[in-house]
């Protein structure tokens, strides 16, 4: 064999265990090997991560008060402003008429009369109404509305007087029936009339206002008869007790005159007569004058203003009246709104106001007609709601204190019983004014105002100032002593946190 081509045998290198012959390692202690390398490795690699994780935890004391330093302060500002400020009280309201009456009427009958209960009822929720009308009927009499302002209180008879009987008057005119010749609040024949007629248009009788079947004239035109008939007879008593031209008088035994005395006793029976006839056609006329229609309180309804609205009816034919059957209203339409606690103060009657219908976006001019003194029960002191929220919803009914707003020209009937939006013009500075941001104003330890003006090398100085009318987030101000605030100039109005702070 060729010395090229021979295997010789392995030579030993130093440092290297050597298996012995015929001992070659096997497959499975090579794998072994491997794994053993592979978990040195991956141990030491969890070692540099825990150190590393380590590193960030642990600072030094030094490092620790850096991290927690505060931020730097960002000065927020704002400019000076010269404009008129108006001062504003936004709250919300309900648009209604100015009159709302609940129609409850009360049935009068005589003996045995049942209780009442509506027999008719000719109008629905959401009519509309006019002078006149018939709204329902109870127990077969009927319930109407008129127009006037003063509310029914007591029932017109013929012979009433005050300005109850003139607003009736004026009503009965206005539908036509002319009240002759009776004086303005004062219930006579020509009121009679008139009322007889118009309960007829309706196919009604009016109620008598003497219920006796007309007894008492009856009796008063005989009395006057009897006495008509006594005054004959006297004057025909006097007549023939009248002594003759040829006769002459007489003494009698005591002296005095005899011819002549039955003249005289006639003559004064004469005038007897006369005054009982006088009195028997007094008590004609006041029986007369007494009786004929009325007008029951229970029967009319007076509403200020036409057409009207049937706004709710709670009632049904059959339905015995117990409460309200239905509710009305009529007249102008107002807004009413409450205010709270804190915004009364701030509204008085006479201040202008802007109604803006928010479903439609139109706006109408007006003014606040009244505030109440009242708080009605119900609303919180500071006027939040139970979460604490300060909304602008209109609180619910009977909450706060009630404010009317009357618009200067009418709203349209549409808006009825829709809410709207009411901006109050509380205050207004006089021509145009320093103005700033309500957060530039702060006082000082000494108590007096004052607004910090930032320059353009961000050098700050304190100007004080004296504030005034408020709105809208902004105040009026007017420097005092020897500062000096100009349009345009910033002042400061808070300090916000640098980004990147600490934690």
């Amino acid at each position: 064999m060729d010395d090229h081509t021979r295997s010789e045998p392995d030579q030993v290198q130093p440092g290297r265990l050597q298996p012995a012959p015929g001992t070659e390692p096997t497959a499975r202690a090579r794998m072994t090997r491997r794994r053993w390398v592979a978990a040195v490795s991956v141990g030491s690699t969890l070692l540099a991560v825990a150190g590393f994780a380590a590193s960030q935890v642990i600072k030094s004391p030094a490092q620790a008060a850096a991290d927690t330093k505060p931020p730097a302060a960002d000065v927020l500002t704002a400019p000076v402003e010269r404009r008129v400020l108006k001062e504003t009280v936004v709250l919300r309201g309900t648009v209604a008429a100015g009159q709302s009456v609940t129609v409850a009427p009360v049935a009068s009958g005589g003996e045995g009369a049942a209780e009442p209960v509506v027999t008719k009822l000719p109008v629905d929720a959401g009519d509309t109404i006019r002078a006149g009308q018939l709204l329902l009927e109870v127990s077969g009499r009927p319930v109407f509305v008129l127009k006037g302002e003063l509310p029914v209180f007591r029932d017109l008879k013929p012979g009433a007087k005050g300005d109850d009987v003139a607003q009736l008057q004026n009503a009965l005119r206005n539908l036509g029936h002319g009240t002759g010749n009776d004086p303005s609040g004062t219930f006579r024949a020509g009121t009679k009339s008139a009322l007889q007629a118009f309960y007829a248009g309706l196919g009604y009788d009016p109620r008598p206002a003497v219920d006796d079947d007309g007894e008492a004239v009856k009796a008063a035109e005989e009395g006057v008869r009897s006495a008509e008939r006594a005054l004959e007879q006297a004057q025909s008593a006097a007549d023939a007790a009248a002594p003759s031209p040829s006769a002459t008088p007489a003494d009698g035994e005591d002296g005095t005159n005899t011819v002549g005395g039955g003249d005289a006793e006639a003559r004064r029976a004469v005038e007897w007569a006369r005054e009982d006839l006088q009195t028997a056609r007094q008590n004609l006329a006041d029986a007369q004058a007494a009786a004929g229609p009325m007008l029951p309180a229970g029967e009319v309804v007076f509403l200020p203003g036409f057409p009207a609205r049937v706004d709710s009816v709670s009632g049904a034919v059959g339905a015995r009246v117990t409460a309200g059957v239905m509710t009305v209203s009529a007249g102008r339409l107002v807004v009413r709104g409450y205010l709270q606690e804190r915004q009364k103060g701030l509204v008085r009657p006479g201040q202008r106001v802007e109604i803006l219908a928010e479903r439609s976006g139109t706006t109408v001019p007006g003014k606040v007609r009244s505030v109440s003194e009242t708080l009605d029960e119900g609303q919180d002191q500071d006027g939040t709601s139970e979460d604490g929220s300060d909304s602008e919803r209109a609180p619910a009914a009977g909450q706060g204190y009630p404010v009317v707003v009357e618009p200067d020209k009418p709203l349209d009937r549409a808006l009825a019983r829709q809410e709207v939006r009411l901006t109050v013009e509380a205050g207004s500075t006089d021509g145009k004014a320093l103005v700033v941001p309500v957060t530039a104003v702060s006082v000082g330890s000494d108590g007096k105002s004052a607004v910090t003006v930032v320059a353009a090398d961000g050098t700050q100085r304190r100007v004080q100032v004296r504030a005034g009318t408020q709105g809208d987030g902004y105040v009026a101000v007017v420097p005092l002593g020897t500062g000096r605030l100009d349009p345009g100039a910033l002042v400061v109005t808070g300090v916000r946190q640098a980004p990147g702070g600490g934690a």
